[in-house]
């Protein structure tokens, strides 16, 4: 009898399950620990075993981090920002002129990119949550008037010379960790600022959107515009505000991008904003809206830069290669996303 009543509780347990979005995200995680050892046993005499190797990973993306992540953002309120590829190369440029032409400080610089971002956030944000123009129109133009300005501000590239940003720029910390030469000399792993504050930045604007009310009328407006507006959700207002957050973000990458470069010119960044949306794809957002988090964003710009780094040490591939391996991984996240959205509409 004991064991009966034993046998009725436990078959009566709730099974837990995960549900696609989770999946899709630990198949990201998955495919980006598999790409990353593969390319670690393969080349390890090539040094990609050493901590280094995937210190530089974050190193030279950690403006395409903070990019993708504000992208994510608009995705998941169902729009788009095909604009931040020419938002950063206009930051570049600007401040690169206006340090090297025009006297001005590196502190100015900051308050600069971050103008330049806020405003193109605020501009597109207003035509598309009220004036209700498409995303794709709106950015696409946002992506010509950028690289316009950019050439009219000069057609040559600008190196940056002033001390105060190289000192920015190049300032290295060296970390606890790191590898061994032939000789035994220990070499210390190290990043430099742009890491750092590329990480705060995503963390911050992670908690945001888990925690805050902001971030759950994102999702909600994400999910349903008409159910949030019938719950009394401003729906312009918060798509409003997305935009605005995308726009500071770009600024912030934008800047970033330009303390790795330490120059501007016409063609920078180009192509940067469909990494951003590759990222962010591959990260688990859903091109419908409703679904993403800056999380895996960080495991998408991850997996970009891995594919990268795995063929530049090979060295007999094309740079183009980079572009195609993302492209079959982007239509293969976007088939998924559709598989299960299938599944999801059946159930």
């Amino acid at each position: 009898m004991d064991m009966g009543i034993f046998k009725s509780s436990t078959s009566t347990k709730p099974k837990r399950k995960i549900n696609s979005n989770t999946f899709l995200l630990m198949i990201t995680i998955l495919l980006f620990l598999a790409m990353y050892i593969s390319g670690m046993i393969i080349f390890k005499d090539n040094g990609f075993a050493k901590p280094q190797m995937f210190l530089d990973l974050l190193i030279s993306n950690a403006g395409l981090l903070v990019i993708a992540v504000g992208q994510t953002i608009v995705m998941i309120t169902g729009g788009i920002d095909i604009s931040v590829g020419s938002v950063t190369a206009l930051v570049c440029m600007a401040v690169a002129n206006q340090m090297e032409n025009h006297g001005m400080s590196a502190y100015m610089a900051v308050i600069i990119a971050l103008g330049i971002g806020l405003l193109y956030g605020i501009v597109q944000g207003f035509l598309i949550s009220y004036m209700e123009i498409q995303p794709f129109i709106v950015s696409l133009a946002g992506l010509f008037f950028g690289r316009g300005l950019t050439s009219m501000i000069s057609t040559d590239m600008i190196s940056i010379k002033n001390e105060v940003f190289l000192s920015w720029a190049k300032y290295s910390i060296d970390l606890p960790v790191g590898s061994y030469s032939k000789r035994g000399k220990f070499i210390p792993a190290h990043i430099y600022p742009t890491v750092i504050i590329a990480l705060v930045i995503v963390t911050i604007v992670a908690l945001v959107m888990k925690f805050s009310k902001f971030g759950r009328e994102v999702y909600a407006i994400g999910g349903n515009s008409q159910s949030a507006m019938m719950m009394g959700l401003n729906v312009k207002k918060t798509k409003f505000k997305a935009y605005i957050l995308n726009g500071f973000l770009a600024g912030c990458g934008g800047f970033l991008f330009c303390m790795n470069s330490c120059s501007g010119f016409v063609e920078q960044a180009k192509g940067l904003e469909m990494d951003a949306i590759s990222a962010s794809v591959i990260g688990g957002t859903l091109l419908s809206g409703g679904v993403g988090t800056p999380f895996g964003t960080i495991f998408g710009v991850l997996i970009k830069g891995t594919i990268s780094s795995l063929i530049t040490t090979q060295g007999s591939l094309s740079s183009w290669w980079v572009r195609i391996v993302l492209s079959a991984l982007l239509c293969f996240f976007i088939v998924l996303q559709a598989i299960f959205s299938g599944i999801k509409k059946k159930k």
